[in-house]
């Protein structure tokens, strides 16, 4: 009997912290809103990359993992995975200045 009283007050301290965690449904809606304007803005800016004037191709090789992302990507938005790829390296590119500063070492010592 003091057993099951014991199991009892256990589950009940688990099921009091287990509300006390639990987000509110304001704090779910305010991070689904910041969620959603984020993933807009990145999914506007995808959009309205233009690879139209793009002539050159490259030959990527990605792991298993990231293809199958990709692809549910281009599934769920309608982006090709070209595509996807251009604006990422563009703005990896645009983001990280060091990659660029680098180059120009390179191109600096060869000259030499």
């Amino acid at each position: 009997m003091l057993i099951i009283y014991m199991e009892n007050m256990k589950s009940l301290a688990d099921q009091l912290r287990q509300e006390l965690t639990k987000p509110t449904d304001k704090q779910i809606k305010k991070q689904r809103k910041a969620e959603k304007k984020f993933e807009a803005a990145i999914l506007d800016a995808i959009l309205a990359f233009d690879t139209s004037i793009n002539k050159s191709m490259v030959h990527v090789r990605f792991d298993e993992k990231t293809v199958r992302t990709m692809n549910q990507f281009k599934m769920a938005t309608s982006v090709d995975v070209s595509k996807l790829v251009a604006f990422a390296v563009k703005h990896l590119l645009d983001t990280q200045p060091e990659i660029k500063t680098i180059i120009k070492h390179f191109i600096q010592n060869n000259d030499l």
